[in-house]
């Protein structure tokens, strides 16, 4: 069983809360946070683990290859998520060892509910090499937490990845390790006619293969299926925008669908 210890630190490092246990970990933190609060969990090995920062975002499946540290939002680096969270004077966090029934599961991949665009050490993680403005609305995180409203663009509910018009812009999903895949959906963002839209993507695999795929102007998920294949990582790009007037396209969700490549007994 994993050891684990989840704290919340200060801007200073001054610890306010901490618990350390084995298998799971929480805290039900009763105060207001403050600029610069952080939330560090520390695994004792890399392991799968369920995680919640906030109750209000909810919990994913992670990796987590070592101490993986969440800032807690504020003013504008909030405006990526639900207004609710992290607020008020009751706050309940937690890491959890994930049973292997649970890591063993078919599912969404690119699921992280906990993503921040310097995240380390906890996978999936999203990045990419342009990001509009560099605002969080339009971070590449948002493509993968799992929120699917995409009628709209700027705040929560409507954050997504956005290309800030450049054609050469790379979406980057790292799995963290081995994975196998068989299955990817894409939403692209629907804000017509404030938005234009992708007739054509490439996705590449860490296994050194590639997919060319068609888009249409649909707002809801487009499936592309493949044989399965095993990596630890896949890259979006060479998005060729349709002829429309709107230089804006963007992505709102990436669902990676697979199992686990490998699991230790």
């Amino acid at each position: 069983m994993t050891d684990f210890s989840i704290e919340i630190l200060s801007a200073e490092g001054e610890v306010k809360a901490r618990d350390a246990a084995a298998g799971y970990a929480g805290i039900l933190y009763k105060e207001e946070y403050q600029p610069g609060d952080r939330i560090v969990i520390t695994p004792s090995a890399p392991c799968h683990a369920r995680i919640q920062t906030d109750e209000v975002i909810g919990s994913s499946l992670l990796y987590l290859t070592g101490p993986f540290t969440y800032v807690i939002p504020f003013g504008v680096t909030r405006k990526n998520i639900s207004p609710l969270a992290f607020t008020g004077m009751k706050h309940y966090l937690y890491v959890k060892e994930a049973d292997p029934s649970e890591i063993r599961q078919y599912r969404n991949l690119a699921l992280n509910v906990c993503d921040q665009h310097t995240a380390e050490n906890a996978f999936p993680h999203a990045s990419a090499n342009v990001e509009t403005r560099g605002e969080a609305v339009f971070f590449a995180c948002n493509a993968i937490d799992g929120v699917l409203e995409n009628r709209s663009h700027g705040a929560w509910p409507y954050q997504s990845w956005g290309i800030n018009r450049d054609p050469d812009a790379v979406f980057t999903l790292d799995f963290g390790r081995e994975v196998e895949v068989d299955r990817v959906v894409i939403y692209i963002r629907a804000d017509f006619p404030h938005d234009n839209w992708w007739i054509r993507g490439t996705l590449w695999f860490s296994d050194g293969s590639k997919l060319v795929f068609p888009l249409k102007k649909d707002r809801f998920g487009q499936e592309l299926t493949f044989e399965k294949k095993r990596i630890r990582w896949l890259k979006l790009g060479e998005l060729i925008k349709a002829d429309d007037p709107s230089p804006f396209p963007a992505l709102t969700q990436l669902e990676v669908y697979g199992t686990e490549g490998e699991l230790s007994e």
